[in-house]
């Protein structure tokens, strides 16, 4: 299903009458980080379910709305919950949401999502700021960007090359060490799910350079660099991906993780928002 600019627009503008003011930035809470948007003040919550054609939240720890308010004396707009591919909706569906918050003028986008640690190195409750990412579900033909180009946001063949914003990774390096946090670095790798991996994709992700993987995130990603949408990106890492065979992953401790991994980016979303 392609996505025309008389959607994006139209649910711009049912958005824009709902909330106060114009949005700097947006923020795309993952499985479990949910939590995030309680932090944000004065806000203003629009249902999904009250947004035609907005791809709803149909998974376990997506609360499925958008809070609007101030964070950090920042206009913000949170999302509690996305939509996945895996979920049934077309890469065009998923990154409606990333068009409505262009159309709205928002100027950063940051990006959250619970995901597998690949790196030996991490450990679940661990936060990782994303450097680049593998879209290998782009690589194999689910591109946001197929279809018809939409010149309203940018070209055809938009560049990647620093999908993830220099700028604001170095805030978030000079947050984590001002309040003595850990915060690992790497790439996440991007698969289609929804099935978890097998130790052999495993294997396979960590030697082409994966330090984190899910099943999110590079759909927004593309779509926001191909609209010049500054992009700031952490993997919550939820669970210690099992290369072995030898454990079992679940989407319970994928929720359970979140709690941890909440105060965390709190912290450090905050701390970015305040250094601006």
């Amino acid at each position: 299903m392609q996505i025309n600019i008389e959607t994006i627009d139209r649910l711009a503008g049912i958005v824009r009458s709902k909330i106060k003011g114009t949005p700097r930035a947006a923020i795309i809470l993952g499985t479990g980080l949910g939590g995030l948007a309680d932090a944000v003040q004065d806000p203003v919550i629009v249902p999904y379910a009250d947004l035609p054609d907005w791809p709803v939240s149909t998974v376990i720890g997506h609360a499925g709305r958008l809070v609007a308010g101030q964070l950090e004396g920042q206009p913000v707009l949170a999302m509690q919950g996305r939509a996945h591919y895996y979920e049934g909706y077309s890469m065009a569906q998923v990154t409606l949401p990333v068009r409505v918050f262009q159309r709205l003028g928002v100027e950063i986008l940051v990006v959250t999502n619970a995901a597998g640690g690949i790196n030996p190195d991490f450990v679940p409750g661990d936060v990782m700021l994303i450097t680049d990412h593998l879209g290998l579900a782009g690589m194999a033909g689910l591109n946001p960007l197929i279809g018809p180009n939409l010149a309203e946001f940018g070209p055809r063949f938009p560049d990647m090359s620093q999908a993830y914003d220099r700028e604001l990774s170095a805030l978030a390096r000079r947050v984590a060490q001002e309040n003595k946090l850990v915060l690992r670095e790497g790439v996440y790798v991007g698969l289609s799910g929804p099935s978890f991996e097998t130790p052999a994709d495993l294997r396979f992700l960590r030697v082409a350079g994966a330090d984190s993987v899910g099943m999110s995130t590079v759909p927004e990603v593309t779509a926001a660099r191909h609209g010049g949408t500054r992009v700031l990106g952490f993997s919550g890492i939820s669970n210690k991906a099992n290369l072995d065979g030898n454990t079992l992953t679940t989407h319970e401790e994928v929720l359970e993780a979140g709690k941890i991994l909440v105060p965390k980016l709190e912290t450090l979303i905050r701390g970015v928002l305040r250094l601006l």
